[in-house]
């Protein structure tokens, strides 16, 4: 009752300026009446692709492929049948028309023989892509394309056009193709700019489902930079406007008929759409699609780091201001860009070319979209303080380049000794250490003999045979330089140490919490 006198004395007692009252919320975007107007103008821009390859029939099964996945009894059922029979290839051990299932003969087939091989077909796909000039470019997704002898496009008047493959890139399935024309096409559509869609924004969805022709869809953005463990590059829109089997490569459009993002994939237990799709960004494919048309290839930035997710335990190691954030270097590559341009194993970085490095997963993405032979600051944590190095980013190798071996050691000491409070004993590698774990001559540091269960180092899933090389940022060649600086570290009443440990698959950063001595 107090709130409701006060609002009312407020409103009547307009002379008394104690009470001010806030400002009505601004009202959300209003929900168009309709999408019709949008979906005329777009459609002709978006065009069904159909791909046709030689595959290795399974044996048994060399029939057209498996029926999509409908309700029973559904009136789609039938007709997704009876389109797969109208397009089944014809011959010696296939099912023509009027054949009843799986393992029937119709008339003038001849049985498979036992124990030999089902002969090749021609199998066909269906995907989506949206016209950018009309001079014949379509954008598309790679997997839509990938490995097709033979390439159509379908307008939206179902004229065919044969198309030819202008570069894709497999690391973002991003596909551009090429068609051509007497006249130019009838329509096209231009990117717009995924950074200002904002969750909650509608969007439009347009495609070739299940091969049925061009249908629209809407919905809105659910999410913004999922990463759905597809690639280094991942940043994808999530919307809940329908996207199925076909719509690959078609277009996300925003209200002012943008393409904001490429439909790629989705996440759904049954094949259909349970409103999760994804889209590659437009500021993503872009650029990838600049660099396809100009040369039909992509070149990417190249650091030269294996890089790790910094979490609060390492921040805290590293006394890192800001809590977790950046990307920890597990390892600069020899020779590469970052060890040249002065990145040390065990940095942090924080920004790259003025942009900032929120998590692990951004700095491959900004690397890769900076231009070959930019001279770019980085900004990294190094020693309690920024540190600023510049570093020539060069062109992303076409294969992974291993790191050249470490400089030699000292001598190592034979013998095996407990690693206070951290569960696990050591000792300094020597011939008969690298007979037992299978070292490599180039291997360096302190190698683990035995991990006691229950204890710090079972818990972080450290080995019999992993290699401590780094202490703290400081390299180690016996178990007494290891024992040495965790008691430095306790003395400093540090909850945690950084290790630097390497195994088979490579090098990582392990923080382990420091028990008492007893």
């Amino acid at each position: 009752m107090r709130l409701a006198a006060l609002f009312l004395t407020g409103f009547v007692a307009a002379a008394t300026p104690a009470i001010v009252l806030a400002p009505a919320p601004a009202l959300a975007q209003r929900a168009p009446d309709t999408f019709a107007p949008l979906a005329r103008r777009l459609l002709p821009a978006v065009v069904n692709i159909q791909t046709t390859q030689t595959v290795q029939a399974r044996a048994g099964r060399p029939d057209a492929p498996d029926v999509p996945q409908a309700p029973p009894g559904s009136p789609f059922e039938e007709f997704f049948r009876d389109f797969l029979e109208r397009n089944r290839p014809q011959g010696p051990g296939s099912q023509g028309p009027g054949s009843q299932g799986p393992g029937s003969q119709g008339p003038g087939a001849q049985p498979g023989r036992p124990g030999q091989p089902a002969p090749p077909r021609r199998a066909q796909s269906l995907g989506s892509g949206f016209i950018i000039d009309a001079s014949g470019l379509i954008v598309t997704n790679n997997h839509v394309i990938d490995g097709a002898d033979e390439i159509n496009v379908v307008l939206a008047d179902n004229t065919t056009l044969r198309a030819e493959l202008v570069g894709a890139d497999t690391r973002t399935d991003i596909a551009l193709l090429r068609v051509k024309t007497e006249h130019p096409l009838s329509a096209a559509v231009q990117f717009g700019d995924s950074d200002t869609a904002a969750v909650g924004d509608w969007v439009v969805a347009i495609g070739n489902p299940f091969g049925l022709g061009g249908s629209v869809t809407a919905g809105i953005v659910s999410a913004r930079g999922r990463d759905i463990r597809q690639g280094l590059y991942d940043d994808f829109i999530q919307t809940d406007a329908a996207i199925n089997r076909g719509n690959s490569g078609g277009p996300l459009f925003n209200l002012a008929g943008e393409v904001i993002g490429i439909n790629t994939a989705i996440y759904s237990p049954s094949g259909g759409s349970i409103g999760i799709g994804f889209s590659i960004p437009s500021n993503l494919a872009k650029t990838i699609v600049a660099q396809l048309r100009d040369g039909g290839r992509v070149r990417r930035g190249w650091l030269g780091v294996n890089i790790q997710q910094v979490t609060e335990e390492i921040a805290e190691s590293l006394r890192l201001l800001g809590g977790a954030r950046g990307a920890l270097v597990a390892r600069a590559q020899e020779g590469g860009p970052a060890a040249t341009g002065g990145i040390q194993n065990g940095d942090i970085v924080l920004s790259f070319n003025g942009q900032a490095v929120a998590e692990m997963r951004n700095l491959p993405r900004i690397v890769a979209e900076t231009p070959v032979g930019t001279n770019a600051p980085v900004v990294v944590w190094r020693n309690g303080a920024e540190v600023t190095v510049q570093v020539m980013v060069a062109e992303l190798p076409t294969e992974a380049q291993q790191a050249a071996t470490s400089p030699n050691a000292p001598r190592p000491q034979p013998s095996t000794v407990e690693l206070t409070g951290l569960g696990m004993k050591a000792m300094a590698i020597t011939p008969e250490v690298r007979e037992r774990f299978s070292l490599g001559a180039e291997r360096q540091g302190v190698v683990i003999t035995d991990v006691d269960a229950n204890s710090p180092a079972a818990e972080r899933e450290l080995h019999p045979g992993d290699i401590i090389v780094e202490v703290q940022q400081e390299r180690v060649t016996t178990p007494k330089e290891v024992n040495d600086r965790l008691e430095a570290l306790r003395r400093q009443n540090r909850a945690s140490a950084l290790f630097l440990v390497e195994n088979a698959q490579g090098q990582r950063w392990v923080p382990l919490r420091l028990r008492a001595e007893r």
